[in-house]
C-alpha cells in the first residue's frame, strides 16, 4: 500500500491521486492479484493520473516479485531500489522507513526547501553534488526509533508550513533552527558569506556545530566560503531582502518545454441505430503515453500550412487503411493544447466520416472500433479526451 501510493504521488498532487489510490487497492489489494493482472487493465485504470510509466513499471515490480522473489517484497532501501523497477531512491527510502522501519532518510521536493532554508544551502538544490549532501544530512537527521514518522513529519513540514510562497515561519516548530529566517530578521545578507553557514557546508552536512570560532578559523572559513563554498548562493546572486527566507532553495533556470503538433484525425462510423462508433489505435509500447489508445495521430513540421497538414494526415490514413482519403474530405474541428511536463503539444483535430468500419493492417498497430462510453472507459490520455 505505501509503495502504490509513493509511485502515485510522484510528480503528482495528493488530491488527485486519493481517488486513483482507493479504486487500484480496492481491485489489487495484494501483490499476486497485481502481478495476474494485464497492463490493458493498468493502463485503464491509471488513464488520466499521467507519467503512465508509473503503472506498467508498478505491475513489473509485483511480477518481478512474485514470480522471482518468492512473492516477498525487498526489506531494505538498497533492495528496493536495485531490485523493482521504477523504485528510486526517494521511493525506496520511503517504503523501507515507513513500512519496515529502516533509519534512512528521504529527500524530496519538500525536505530539499526545509533543509535548504535551515541550513541556507544557496548552490543549486537540483545539482547532483548538493543533492548528495542534502541526502547526507536527511540521513544524519532521520530519527531512529520512528524513521517513518519522522520522514513523513518532514515532508509533511515542507507542504504545510515551509511551503514555496508565502511560508508560515512563525507556526514553524522548528523556526529557532533556521538560518534563512535568521537572516530575514538580520534584515540582510552580507557580502562576504556568514562565517557559521560556510563551516557547517564545509563541514558537508554535520547538523551541530560551535557558533565561536577563534580568528584563525575564521579566516579560513571565509576564504573558503569566498572561494567558492559548493553549497553557499553564488556571488553573482546576492541576497534579496524582499524575498526573505524564499530566497533558498535556488533552482536553475527551468528548461522550457519544446514545442510539438501534431494531426489528429476522428473517425466516425455511424451504424444502423445511430450510435457513433470511433476508431482508435495503440500507441507503441515504448516513449510517451506508451501503450495508451488514441485516435490516429501524425506529427506535424512546425509552421506546416493546414493544407499541408490535410495532405499529410490523408497520406496517413491512406497507408493505415489501404484505401483513398480525400483531403478534402477531412473536417478541420479545433485545436487542443496540453502541456506534457517537458512537451508543449498542440493537437490539430480534423474529423471524418466514414460510411463503414474501415480495417487497418494488423501488423501496423492494434486498434479498434469504440462507442463513446467505451472510449472513456479505455485507457486513454487526457490529451485524447481533450480532443
Amino acid at each position: 500500500a505505501v509503495w502504490v501510493s509513493e509511485i502515485m504521488l510522484q510528480q503528482t498532487q495528493v488530491a488527485t491521486v486519493i481517488d486513483y489510490y482507493n479504486r487500484w487497492m480496492q481491485k489489487w489489494p495484494t501483490l499476486q492479484a497485481l502481478a495476474a493482472a494485464s497492463l490493458e487493465e493498468v493502463n485503464e485504470l491509471w488513464a488520466g493520473l499521467g507519467y503512465y510509466s508509473r503503472g506498467k513499471r508498478l505491475q513489473e515490480a509485483a511480477r518481478k516479485v512474485v514470480s522471482e522473489l518468492a512473492g516477498r517484497m525487498p526489506r531494505t532501501a538498497e533492495e528496493l531500489q536495485k531490485l523493482l523497477p521504477g523504485v528510486g531512491r526517494y521511493t525506496a527510502g520511503a517504503i523501507a522507513s515507513i513500512s519496515y522501519g529502516q533509519a534512512t532518510g528521504v529527500v524530496d521536493g519538500n525536505v530539499i526547501r526545509v533543509l535548504c532554508r535551515l541550513r541556507c544551502i544557496g548552490a543549486d538544490s537540483g545539482s547532483p553534488a548538493v543533492l548528495a549532501q542534502l541526502w547526507d544530512m536527511a540521513n544524519v537527521l532521520v530519527d531512529r526509533s520512528r524513521p517513518g514518522d519522522f520522514n513523513q513529519a518532514l515532508m509533511e513540514l515542507g507542504a504545510t508550513v515551509c511551503v514555496p510562497k508565502a511560508p508560515l515561519c512563525e507556526e514553524c516548530p522548528v523556526k529557532q533552527h533556521c538560518h534563512a529566517r535568521r537572516r530575514r530578521l538580520l534584515g540582510s545578507c552580507p557580502t562576504v558569506p556568514d562565517v557559521e553557514d560556510c563551516g557547517k557546508h564545509l563541514a558537508w552536512g554535520r547538523l551541530c556545530y560551535s557558533s565561536v570560532y577563534g580568528p584563525t578559523v575564521t579566516f579560513a572559513l571565509v576564504f573558503a566560503g569566498v572561494g567558492g563554498c559548493p553549497l553557499c548562493p553564488p556571488a553573482t546572486e546576492p541576497w534579496d531582502s524582499s524575498l526573505g527566507v524564499t530566497n533558498f532553495p535556488r533552482k536553475a533556470a527551468k528548461k522550457q518545454p519544446r514545442v510539438a503538433w501534431t494531426a489528429t484525425c476522428v473517425l466516425e462510423h455511424r451504424g444502423c441505430r445511430g450510435a457513433p462508433r470511433f476508431l482508435i489505435v495503440q500507441r507503441p509500447s515504448s516513449g510517451l503515453l506508451a501503450g495508451l489508445w488514441e485516435f490516429p495521430s501524425l506529427p506535424l513540421a512546425l509552421g506546416l500550412q493546414e493544407e499541408k497538414q490535410r495532405e499529410a494526415l490523408a497520406d496517413h490514413l491512406r497507408a493505415w487503411t489501404g484505401r483513398p482519403v480525400a483531403a478534402g474530405g477531412l473536417r478541420y474541428v479545433g485545436e487542443v493544447i496540453h502541456i506534457f511536463s517537458h512537451i508543449h503539444q498542440t493537437y490539430v483535430v480534423y474529423s471524418l466520416p466514414v460510411d463503414e468500419d474501415v480495417t487497418l493492417d494488423p501488423a501496423l498497430s492494434p486498434w479498434r472500433w469504440v462507442t463513446e462510453e467505451e472510449f472513456h472507459a479505455s485507457a486513454v490520455s487526457t490529451a485524447m479526451k481533450k480532443v
